[in-house]
């Protein structure tokens, strides 16, 4: 089934000022060596699609992503038995190559549309177009428009609406086609093919059961199935899912999820509360970032009590600045790796002018290495998010 991207009259949206700010021209300087190496790295990298790698114990077929429930492990007392849950704790034994290569083909094509952003040089959106074709469209090697088989757990799912979590990897590669669309080497068949293919994984996301079910949940998950839509239904111009959206954040989200002195009381209940508690402030930065317009500025939205983005930041900067005034217990994993260049950083910066952010930001580490950071940091090019 196709289904096609939406489409209103451009006057009945007014979009942000394209104007570029003094901190997107100053993000652009300390990244422009970064993202030209990273560039030149993709540059020579072949396609690697799902179909690439099965699993047996997959329920799904070859063009079907699976991946298994990272804290989920073999049961001592019943070691062929259902795996057990062991919260926060990543067994590293899981079929994750799906997710690997997604990450891979957000990161090639993160550096091919920054570096085209910085330069204008086609042969960056020529290699883009390889990968693309061969993950949206390519019929022998495409992946299908749909998470069924995530984050399963052998003995008890072969798939969870958690797992639609996985695809937050794609949302550089949909703002990437983004910045792209333009170019005369993404030719409009192509263009038209991979909104297409968005399209109808935005309706699985919004009617299928895991996605319907993803959407209710109460943590981190509902926020990064938001600020999945977003991202995807930005590329599709799709006007109905982003006015939802941004009536979900303001009605759902941010009341629901941040507490009156700005901290995030569900995430900081797991656990993970320090990587949690950054992971979800920034998709709920990149809600404000992906949605907000003249008419409709959530940068700017406050709920009756006083929720807002800005005050969750203000809550967690000084923990970021500063790990060691961190007032709970130290996550059970991956405490020594965070903070990053956290994404919330530089858009608050940019939205409210604070220096002091993006000062902080400036220090932290833009090239992240390790896979735990990197499976929570679906933001790793921001030049691709200004406005």
């Amino acid at each position: 089934m196709v289904i096609a991207c939406l489409s209103l009259p451009a006057f009945s949206y007014k979009k942000l000022p394209a104007k570029r700010s003094e901190i997107e021209k100053a993000t652009e300087k300390i990244l422009k060596k970064q993202i030209l190496a990273e560039a030149a790295w993709a540059m020579k990298q072949g396609p690697i699609t799902v179909t690439a790698s099965f699993c047996a114990r997959s329920a799904g077929g070859k063009h079907d992503f699976f991946s298994e429930a990272d804290y989920f492990w073999p049961d001592p007392k019943n070691p062929d038995g259902p795996y057990i849950n062991r919260d926060g704790m990543t067994n590293p034994a899981n079929f994750v190559e799906h997710r690997k290569a997604m990450i891979r083909l957000s990161k090639i094509i993160g550096a091919l549309a920054s570096a085209y952003k910085i330069t204008g040089d086609e042969k960056y959106v020529r290699q883009a177009v390889i990968h693309l074709k061969a993950w949206f469209i390519n019929p022998a090697t495409l992946m299908n428009p749909n998470l069924l088989y995530a984050q399963a757990v052998k003995g008890q799912f072969t798939g969870r609406n958690y797992g639609i979590i996985d695809t937050i990897h794609l949302m550089e590669v949909a703002q990437g086609i983004i910045v792209m669309e333009d170019a005369g080497a993404l030719d409009p068949e192509t263009l038209a093919g991979l909104k297409n293919w968005f399209a109808e994984y935005i309706n699985w996301l919004t009617t299928s059961k895991p996605g319907i079910q993803e959407k209710l949940t109460k943590n981190n998950h509902s926020t990064c199935w938001a600020m999945q839509v977003a991202s995807f239904a930005k590329l599709c111009n799709d006007h109905v899912q982003l006015d939802s959206l941004r009536i979900r954040y303001k009605t759902v989200l941010l009341p629901s999820q941040m507490a009156v002195d700005g901290s995030l009381p569900l995430e900081m209940s797991r656990t993970k509360p320090y990587g949690y508690s950054i992971f979800n402030l920034d998709a709920m930065t990149m809600l404000c970032q992906i949605l907000s317009t003249h008419d409709d500025n959530l940068w700017d939205f406050e709920t009756a009590d006083g929720k807002s983005i800005k005050k969750g930041i203000t809550y967690l900067y000084p923990f970021v600045r500063d790990k060691g005034k961190w007032t709970l217990q130290p996550d059970v994993m991956y405490w020594e790796n965070w903070p990053v260049a956290q994404p919330f950083l530089l858009f608050g910066a940019n939205a409210y002018r604070e220096n002091a952010w993006f000062s902080t930001w400036k220090k932290l580490d833009h090239n992240p290495q390790v896979e735990e950071v990197i499976r929570n940091l679906p933001i790793r090019h921001p030049l691709i998010w200004f406005n």
